[in-house]
C-alpha cells in the first residue's frame, strides 16, 4: 500500500504584506484633535431645555382673560376633544404611551412658564398620536393659596390647538404633579 503524499498548504507571506501595507500608508500623516465630542443614546423619554430669553417669536394664541377653574394641589387634570375614542383616552390615563418628551415648568412664573409651553407644543415631534410629559408641580410652595402653574397649565392646554387630550400621570411619572399629553400633528406650511 502506498502512503498518499500530502502537499503543504503555501502560507502567505506576511513579511510582503505589511510592508505593502507600510508603502501605501508611509505619507499619511497623523491628526490631531483637540476635542473629542463623544455622542450618547437617545432615549424615548428625555428633558429638553429651551431658551426663556431671545424666544419673542412664539405666538401667544392662549387667553388669560377667560375665568380659569380653582385646582387642588391634588386634584387629577383630565381633559379630552370630542372624537377621541374611549380606548385611547384610558390608554392615555394608564400612562401607556411612550413619553417622546419632557418639559418640566417647575421654578417658572406664568410668563416665562406659558412662553416655554407654547415654544414647546409648537417643536414637539410633529407624528399623530404623540405623548409628551408636562411637569407642573403640585403648588407646595404656594403656600395657602392654589397650585398657579398646574391651574394655568390645565387652562392653556384646553385652548392649544395640537392638544387631543391630557391627563394626570402616573405616580411613576410624577402623579398629579405632572400630566400626559397626546398631540396631533401640524400641517406643514405649503
Amino acid at each position: 500500500m502506498q502512503k498518499k503524499q500530502f502537499k503543504k498548504a503555501a502560507t502567505p507571506d506576511y513579511d510582503d504584506d505589511f510592508q505593502l501595507f507600510r508603502d501605501a500608508v508611509q505619507d499619511i500623516t497623523q491628526i490631531k484633535q483637540d476635542k473629542v465630542h463623544h455622542q450618547t443614546k437617545k432615549v424615548a423619554k428625555q428633558k429638553k431645555i429651551f431658551s426663556i430669553e431671545g424666544e419673542e417669536s412664539i405666538i401667544d394664541f392662549l387667553s388669560d382673560e377667560a375665568e380659569v377653574q380653582s385646582i387642588n394641589p391634588l386634584d387629577n387634570l383630565s381633559y379630552r376633544i370630542d372624537g377621541i375614542q374611549k380606548r385611547v383616552f384610558k390608554k392615555l390615563r394608564r400612562g401607556q404611551y411612550i413619553i417622546i418628551d419632557e418639559l418640566d415648568l417647575h421654578g417658572l412664573n406664568i410668563n416665562q412658564a406659558k412662553k416655554l409651553l407654547l415654544h414647546f407644543l409648537e417643536i414637539a415631534l410633529q407624528v399623530e398620536g404623540s405623548c409628551v410629559s408636562i411637569i407642573h408641580g403640585k403648588g407646595h410652595r404656594s403656600g395657602d393659596k392654589e397650585p398657579v402653574i398646574k391651574r394655568q397649565t390645565n387652562h392653556w392646554l384646553k385652548q392649544h390647538p395640537r392638544v387631543l387630550a391630557f391627563h394626570s400621570a402616573q405616580p411613576k411619572d410624577g402623579g398629579t404633579g405632572a400630566v400626559y399629553v397626546l398631540l396631533r400633528r401640524t400641517r406643514l406650511p405649503e
